[in-house]
C-alpha cells in the first residue's frame, strides 16, 4: 500500500459549495454576502472585540491604574539554597553564568532568601533581600552590591 492509493471513506467528504453561479444556483449574484455593507466587500476582516458598531466592552469599562512598562525593572532572580549547592565560596553575576547557573542577566542579580545556607560564602550582585542579607550575615559570609545595570556578557568558548 502507497500513500497515493489512500482514499477517505465514501461520503466522509463533502463537495465545496460552489458559490457566484449564477441566479438558479441560490447563491449567485451576491455570493452569499448579502446588500452592501462591510463583509460584502472584499479584503473585510472584523477587527478583535467589534460588537457591530455598538461601543466594545474594552472601552466602555473605566481605565485605572498606572503602567510602568517602559522603565520597569526586571532582575535575574536567585535563591540562597540554590548558591549553597555550588561548589567554591565566592559568586558574582559573571561566574554564575558562566555556571551555567542563570541563563541571562536582565537589569541586574538579585538573591532572594529562600532556603537555608550552611557555609560562609561571598556573594556580589546587584539587589539582596532582607531575608537573604540576614542568613548571609548569620553564616559568616559576607555580600557586595553591585551599582547599575548589570550588562555582563556570558563568556565564550574559543
Amino acid at each position: 500500500m502507497k500513500l497515493s492509493d489512500l482514499t477517505p471513506p465514501a461520503g466522509q467528504q463533502k463537495s465545496k459549495r460552489r458559490i457566484g453561479r449564477g441566479m438558479g444556483s441560490h447563491r449567485g449574484k451576491t455570493s452569499g454576502r448579502g446588500h452592501k455593507g462591510a463583509k460584502a466587500v472584499s479584503g473585510y476582516s472584523k477587527m478583535r472585540g467589534f460588537e457591530g458598531g455598538q461601543m466594545p466592552l474594552h472601552r466602555r469599562l473605566p481605565k485605572r491604574g498606572f503602567s510602568n512598562q517602559p522603565f520597569k525593572k526586571e532582575y535575574t532572580v536567585l535563591n540562597l539554597s540554590r548558591l549553597d549547592k555550588l561548589e567554591g565560596d565566592s559568586f558574582d553575576p559573571a561566574s554564575l553564568l558562566a555556571a551555567g547557573v542563570i541563563k541571562k542577566l536582565r537589569d541586574g542579580l538579585k538573591i532572594l532568601g529562600t532556603g537555608e545556607l550552611t557555609r560562609k560564602i561571598h556573594v556580589t550582585a546587584h539587589l539582596f533581600s532582607e531575608t537573604a542579607e540576614k542568613k548571609i550575615a548569620a553564616a559568616g559570609g559576607t555580600m557586595e552590591k553591585l551599582p547599575g545595570k548589570g550588562k555582563i556578557e556570558a563568556p565564550t568558548a574559543k
